[in-house]
């Protein structure tokens, strides 16, 4: 199990086992909070957060929920919205390096073409 946290710790995610691969992005969003994402079903992932620890931004085509702790302002995940669809991005900028060491970052064209540049 892999566990990330928020800086100051009110939000932790428990991830049950490492991602074959990252995403970094360059869409308008991804690319100026600086998130790797790591994808799993919602069901897989347990957040550790009081109501209200964290606060989602719901941007234009409103498809994500994308949360950030309230205390500290780190961006933890997103999740799919209608929140039927059962996906969900964790940001692994916030594991520990080592867990995520020798694991592949791609990089996607969220920007222009959704396809992967490498």
């Amino acid at each position: 199990m892999i566990e990330t946290s928020c800086h100051c710790g009110a939000v932790r995610l428990k991830l049950p086992h490492r991602p074959q691969m990252l995403t970094s992005c360059n869409c308008s969003l991804c690319r100026r909070v600086g998130a790797v994402w790591g994808y799993y079903k919602s069901s897989e992932v347990t957040v550790d957060a009081k109501a209200g620890t964290t606060v989602a931004y719901v941007q234009g085509d409103r498809t994500l929920a994308m949360h950030h702790c309230a205390t500290c302002g780190c961006i933890t995940h997103w999740q799919s919205l209608p929140s039927s669809d059962d996906r969900m991005g964790v940001n692994y900028r916030l594991a520990d390096p080592t867990e995520i060491a020798s694991v592949r970052v791609r990089h996607l064209d969220g920007a222009d073409t959704w396809t992967y540049l490498d």
